[in-house]
């Protein structure tokens, strides 16, 4: 006989409702209620589209929706970053962009992030038949977990009878009709005419040298998968940066021939090889390509990193930054970034567009090695469109940059709608021109220069002005709350719990992984660095009023069976920029979770 007490079961927590003043899209104009979805297993994705990690979610949860479309409702809840993300037709032209197929509440002032206590984007919280939360996930790599616990809901609800099977709620959009559907980077072939990755229709498309006049559209379905930055190689071939297949592509002009020559179609996750043979090396989200110094460089955006590929030595490997997400010069093998999207060679600098610390960077040489530093930009949350001397002057969201004939550079400034100049000789930043559309990338041609204009679905022509247009703009800084925080031993806890079935793997090793870092660094007086434990005393320098905590952590889980000879292994993953405020009644204690349970 066993008289122990049962556990206490925790309380149940009821969802609260799901509110956005900027209304819903993919519902046919309706406005939906928890309550009509009640009978449904709900996921709700809090998402922002500038964000890769919310990008890489969207992909992981298409299979799951799938499979279990009569009883699961995803609901993507698109909460801001960006002053430009909150404008509503933003929303509707990334909800189109990235190819979204459910629901999407457009929630410009973070009302239902704040209900549900969200801390970083991605977050995704499971809701049972009943409207109860059992489930919050931070961060990549829950798919799995995911499924697990749908298939446990269906048959604990279906057995209770209260889960209710049938279509969902998604009504997809009428279709448009538009030679480009938000292209994302275009390049000047040999013969004049223009090559444009046409991303949301998975093509190329070559051009007449007047940049409407369709050429020819190059691949089959499963070719290109959202393709974005192109680079002429100089044996006269195209490099493709196959963003969403993880995959480096050649195309070739002269007779139409597209081969992989990197990426194995898989997504690169911490503990993966960073260097080797190019096919058999994991890559992850590629956004742009560029020839400098004798090999392509990739915008690895998916990492936070560059790489490069020699198309000689038919290899791969890692060039610089850590993979934290942050803003941080010096050697490249110690630089941070911030999903880099858009790159420009010019003589001895690369130049870099990082789009989430709105910067413009570049490398360069240095002796053996290569240098990282910041000609305009200031971090994650500070952001604007403000020309003048380059350490005042603020982006928004840069994905593309281009080298001019003077020494200059062009940057695609996309959330400002603009196109920025910016001059290393006299350090200052001026506007070429303004009213464009999401320009994403711009090539130059002659005396002009042609702006990808995205979310017009066009290329647009300008004449390359003798003199730049100077704009005193904004500021701005993302309006995510600042958690108040005690000067002095504040105690980080990330708490993860294996999903059902899985357990933390140690035959090889911890394996778990916690870095922490901080903006500025004088934050932090104990505490950076690595570890393998979920938990870190940090010591906050109270001289500091306000800044940002840098966390990063991975955990592995693998399948607890006993009876399993290989057991499958699963890698969550999540980057947190969490703003803090320093005051002496501030917590003690911060909780990160990047999995748990709540029933």
């Amino acid at each position: 006989m066993n008289d122990a007490a049962p556990a206490p079961r925790r309380a149940r927590l009821r969802a609260p409702e799901l509110i956005g003043k900027g209304g819903w899209l993919n519902t046919g104009g309706k406005e939906l209620t928890l309550s009509d979805l009640r009978g449904s297993i709900v996921i709700v994705d809090f998402w922002t589209f500038c964000c890769i990690n919310c990008l890489h979610v969207l992909d992981e949860l298409r299979e799951l929706e799938e499979k279990h479309r009569d009883t699961v409702v995803i609901v993507g809840v698109h909460s801001p970053k960006f002053v430009h993300e909150a404008e509503h037709q933003s929303v509707v032209d990334a909800v189109e962009r990235y190819g979204v197929r459910h629901p999407v509440l457009d929630d410009p002032d973070l009302v239902t992030w704040k209900q549900y206590a969200v801390r970083a984007w991605p977050t995704l919280t499971v809701i049972d038949p009943e409207g109860y939360i059992v489930a919050q996930h931070s961060g990549e790599g829950h798919a799995h977990a995911l499924e697990v616990l749908v298939a446990q809901l269906e048959a604990e609800h279906g057995a209770k009878g209260t889960l209710r099977r049938g279509d969902g709620p998604y009504v997809p959009p009428e279709p448009v009709a538009t030679d480009l559907r938000f292209p994302g980077k275009a390049l000047r072939l040999p013969s004049g005419n223009l090559l444009v990755s046409d991303s949301t229709r998975h093509q190329l498309v070559e051009l007449e040298a007047d940049a409407e006049t369709v050429v020819r559209r190059i691949g089959e379905p499963g070719d290109f998968n959202e393709p974005q930055g192109l680079a002429l190689l100089p044996d006269g071939k195209v490099i493709v940066a196959d963003t969403v297949n993880h995959r480096l592509r050649t195309y070739d002009p002269a007779d139409g021939a597209i081969e992989t020559v990197a990426g194995t179609g898989r997504q690169w996750w911490q503990g993966s090889p960073t260097a080797g043979p190019a096919l058999e090396v994991d890559l992850s989200s590629p956004w742009d390509v560029a020839w400098w110094d004798g090999k392509v460089w990739i915008a690895m955006a998916g990492v936070h990193q560059l790489w490069t590929y020699d198309p000689q030595a038919g290899t791969v490997g890692l060039a610089a930054g850590t993979s934290n997400e942050g803003l941080a010069d010096g050697p490249a093998a110690d630089a941070w970034f911030a999903q880099p999207s858009g790159l420009a060679a010019a003589g001895d600098r690369l130049w870099v567009a990082d789009s989430e610390t709105s910067a413009l960077r570049w490398v360069e040489r240095d002796g053996d090695g290569y240098t990282v530093r910041t000609a305009v930009g200031r971090g994650l949350f500070d952001f604007g469109h403000r020309d003048g001397a380059a350490g005042q002057a603020l982006l928004q969201h840069p994905l593309g940059v281009t080298a001019l004939p003077d020494g200059s550079v062009a940057v695609s400034d996309t959330y400002n709608h603009a196109l920025r100049r910016f001059d290393p000789v006299a350090g200052e930043v001026t506007t070429l021109a303004t009213d464009l559309r999401e320009p994403s990338g711009a090539v130059l041609d002659g005396a002009d220069i042609v702006v990808v204009e995205s979310a017009r679905h066009r290329l647009t022509r300008l004449r390359l002005p003798e003199e730049s247009v100077r704009v005193e703009g904004a500021a701005h800084r993302t309006q995510r709350p600042a958690t108040a925080v005690a000067p002095g031993a504040v105690r980080l806890d990330v708490v993860f719990t294996a999903p059902a079935g899985q357990k933390l793997d140690e035959r090889y090793g911890p394996s778990t992984r916690l870095l922490v870092g901080s903006t500025p660094p004088e934050l932090l007086l104990q505490g950076e660095g690595k570890g393998t434990d979920l938990f870190r005393d940090l010591v906050l320098n109270g001289e500091v009023a306000e800044g940002v905590l840098h966390v990063s952590v991975m955990a592995a889980s693998c399948d607890d069976d006993p009876d399993i000879e290989y057991p499958a292994c699963h890698v969550h993953q999540q980057d947190w920029g969490v703003p803090v405020r320093l005051s002496g009644d501030g917590e003690t204690r911060l909780a990160l979770v990047l999995a748990g349970m709540d029933g």
